[in-house]
Parts: structure tokens; C-alpha cells; sequence
């Protein structure tokens, strides 16, 4: 049944960990070097991706063989790829299309990516499946949203601040995409 507390709930945690206003930079360095973003065909993308994976979940994984957590590793890697091109300045994801960065990596993995789609299949544990499809649709507003802004973005911060907010967010992405690794590999560090 339908809850706006479930909603509430759901869209926090898919917001959170979607983290559209982190991408921010990433987006603003995208647009950079490919010229172009199309928000609405990325975020479309995103969605009929969650949205996929919310109707047939792991089932669709099991069909090809995988299971979650080599999903989750595989996207580390494209992360990991992201954070490399950010902090280093080089050019691993050459477009070939006028879409440019539109479809991946933007769509996939930033914003329909291994952390997004295993929250969704562990919010279906939880809450009604009606409650999560409203956050999700919500979520995607807000990334619609973000994405259209970049250029006020752009102004508001400046040439300088994006190139040291590049930086940051590239050694942010790094992170995440070690801990992504490392979680779904099992591979602990000393503390």
C-alpha cells in the first residue's frame, strides 16, 4: 500500500546513493570534453536501467551468469576508469557518437550504476514495490533537474574551481571505486 514515509525512505536512499549533486563535476568535466550532454536521453537511459533491473532484478543477472556482486565489480572498474581520466587529464572514453558522453558513462555507470541498482533490489526487500517506483521517478527528476543546471554551475564556481573540484571529486570517485571493489571481493585492510 501506498506510504509517503516508505517514499520518503526509499527516495533519501536512492538519492544518496544516486548522489546526482556529487556528480556535479564529473558532469561539467563530461560536457568539457565531449561538447555535449543530452540530460534528457541520459537520464532516460538511467531509468529504463533501475527500471529494468527493478522488474527482473538478479534473475536477469542469472541468466547471463553473473551474480551481483561481479556486477558491482565490473562497474568499480568503470569508475575506477572515470577517476583516472578526472585526476590525470587523459582520454579513455573517446565518443564516436554526437551523443557523446550521454549514454555511458554518464547514464551508466554514474547515475544507473552497480550501487544504485543493488539498493533498489534490497529496498524491494523492504517496501512496497509502488512506494520505491515513485522514488525512483523522483530521483530522476532530480537528476533531469542537476543535469539542465551545469552551466549555472559552471558560472557560479568558475574555470579554476572546476579544474580543482575535478581533482577532488576524481580522487572521490577513486575511493568509491576501490570500496565497490574491495566490498564485493571481500578483501578487508588492516585498520
Amino acid at each position: 500500500m501506498l506510504s509517503i514515509k516508505e517514499i520518503l525512505s526509499a527516495f533519501m536512499v536512492l538519492f544518496a546513493v544516486i548522489d546526482i549533486t556529487g556528480s556535479i563535476p564529473i558532469i561539467i568535466d563530461l560536457k568539457e570534453k565531449h561538447g555535449k550532454i543530452d540530460a534528457l536521453k541520459a537520464t532516460l537511459v538511467a531509468f529504463l536501467i533501475l527500471l529494468l533491473f527493478f522488474i527482473a532484478g538478479e534473475p536477469l543477472l542469472h541468466l547471463f551468469g553473473i551474480d551481483i556482486h561481479s556486477f558491482a565489480i565490473a562497474g568499480s572498474f568503470v569508475v575506477f576508469l572515470i577517476a583516472c581520466e578526472m585526476l590525470m587529464g587523459i582520454e579513455l572514453f573517446r565518443s564516436a557518437t554526437p551523443t557523446g558522453a550521454s549514454i555511458v558513462p554518464l547514464a551508466f555507470p554514474l547515475i544507473a550504476g552497480a550501487g544504485s541498482i543493488t539498493s533498489l533490489l534490497s529496498l524491494k526487500a523492504e517496501y512496497f514495490w509502488a512506494n520505491i517506483l515513485i522514488a525512483l521517478v523522483m530521483n530522476m527528476v532530480v537528476v533531469y533537474f542537476v543535469m539542465k543546471a551545469t552551466r549555472f554551475f559552471e558560472k557560479l564556481i568558475g574555470k579554476g574551481g572546476i579544474l580543482i573540484l575535478r581533482k577532488v571529486f576524481g580522487i572521490i570517485l577513486l575511493a568509491i571505486a576501490i570500496k565497490l571493489f574491495t566490498t564485493n571481493t571481500g578483501i578487508t585492510f588492516v585498520k
